[in-house]
Formats: structure tokens, sequence, C-alpha cells
């Protein structure tokens, strides 16, 4: 019995040995079996903007079937290139990331051509509460006072003015961890241009607001702003107007018809004769 026991186990330990040779030929005939190349990767945590020197990048060995388009194999070529999105530790260095060569660091390197970033002061509530990182995306709010222009009642509207507006900066920070809230006095905005002229004239007139909005919604809100008697209820809507009964068709006037009688007929002419009775004369018609 006690043989059986032991010999059980020489069988247990043998054919566990097995497996950790076969595992491990296997394991080396993936290995040599895909080939790899030295490709361009950060060797620290790169933020967006940042203007890349020889000690942010290294070679590092990549397989070919997992190697990224527009990876770089010579470090000469990305010296004092800008990146135009963060880049992590370890992660490959790719030619869509980068801003065109010449291009100077920091936030012009950020801006698509076409596009403008314009800067708008704002404070704790403004700004989100901290929450309008770079990367988002915000609409803008202005309250105004509308009005006659040559005097009058003034009335308070608020209205968005903009849409969909990405979020550059906060301050002078381009790190795009929306996990942080961030509060500042100042916000970069990217616009177009005609955005640019809305923007700069809605804070001359009134006072803005961002208003944070889902990164993946591309729809607009098409709102008419709201003014302060809507807004408490003042503002009594007309009554809608009553369709009115048909006028009745006027009754014909009477016209009168004047009926003459009938001209009288004359009398027929008698026949009369002169009778003489007992010397007593008379006279006789018919």
């Amino acid at each position: 019995m006690r043989f059986r026991g032991v010999l059980m186990l020489i069988f247990a330990a043998l054919a566990g040995l097995l497996a950790i040779v076969l595992a491990t030929q296997w394991m080396r005939s993936q290995t040599m079996g895909s080939r790899a190349s030295p490709i361009a990767v950060a060797t620290t945590d790169i933020p967006m903007g940042s203007m890349l020197s020889p000690e942010m990048v290294r070679l590092a060995p990549w397989p070919e079937e997992a190697r990224p388009d527009g990876a770089f194999t010579d470090l000469a070529t990305l010296r004092n290139r800008v990146l135009v999105a963060a880049v992590q530790k370890g992660e490959p260095i790719v030619a869509r990331r980068l801003a065109p060569e010449g291009s100077k660091g920091g936030l012009t390197a950020i801006v698509p051509p076409g596009k403008r970033a314009i800067t708008v002061r704002v404070n704790d509530v403004v700004g989100v509460a901290g929450f309008a990182l770079p990367g988002t995306y915000v609409d803008v709010l202005v309250n105004t006072q509308v009005g006659p222009e040559g005097g009058g009642k003034q009335e308070s509207i608020s209205k968005i003015v903009l849409e969909r507006i990405l979020v550059l900066a906060v301050a002078q920070d381009v790190e795009r961890d929306a996990t942080k809230p961030q509060v500042s006095n100042a916000v970069t905005l990217e616009v177009t241009p005609e955005q640019a002229e809305i923007l700069d004239l809605a804070r001359s007139v009134g006072a803005l607001s961002l208003v944070l909005r889902n990164q993946t919604e591309a729809k607009g809100a098409g709102t008419s702003g709201v003014t302060k008697d809507e807004l408490l209820g003042l503002r009594a809507s007309a009554p809608a107007p009553t369709p009115s009964a048909p006028k009745a068709a006027p009754a014909p006037r009477a016209t009168s018809v004047r009926v003459s009688a009938p001209a009288p007929t004359p009398p027929r002419p008698k026949d009369c004769v002169e009778v003489i009775r007992a010397g007593a004369h008379s006279q006789e018609c018919f």
C-alpha cells in the first residue's frame, strides 16, 4: 500500500515536470516566431503641446504584427517635434499625434487649421465648478438686457449663443485629465472665426456661463431663450382667436308693388221712352 502511494507521487512529479518542459518550449517557439523591431516610445508621461527632447523618447522592441501605423524608428526625426495629444509612458510615438514640422510648442500647435483659440474669464460657478476641463465640450450661455434702443422698458433674457465648443485649456494647463476638477479664472475655447466674433460680442453685452454637455452629443438645443417675464409666469399668453360665426346673409329688401285698381266700367246707356197715362207724362227707361 505504501509502495503504491510512493509510486503515484513519483508519477505526478514526472507529469508536472513534463508539463513545465512542454510549456517552456511552446513559449520559446512563440517568442522566436514573432519578429520584433525597435520603434520610438515615450520614456515618461508627456502632456499635449510639449516639444519632444531626447530624454523623452527611446527605442524599444515592438512586435512587427502589432506595430502601429506612423511609428518612428529614428529618434533624430523626433527632435523638436510638438505633440498635439498627450502620450503615456511606454506608448509609441506616431505621426498622427505630432504637429507639422516647424510648429512651436504650446497652445498654437494644438489649434487646428481654420480654428481659433479665445479665452474667456470665468469663476467657480461659470466654469461649471472646475469640470470644464481640456478636452470637454461646453455650450456658452449669455445673460443680457434687451429692449428698444431709444429707451423704454429693458427685459432680461438668457440665451445659448454657442454650442459644442471644445475646451482647449484651463488657465495655462492643457492636460486632459477629466478626473481632477480644476477651478481657475480663465478658460480657452476652440472656435471658428465667426464664433469668435459672436463670443467677443456676447461677453461685452452680458454675463457668460458655460454649460457642460455630453462628449458624444452633437444635436443642437434649438432654444429661443427665456425672458424674466416668462420665467416668473408674468407674461400672459394672448388668447387664441375664437372663430367668428358666419354672418347671416342680409334679408332681401321688401319691394312694394303698387297695384292700381281696375278702371270702372262706364255704365251702358239706357233706352228711355216717354209714356202718357191719363194726361200724365212719365219716362220709362230700360
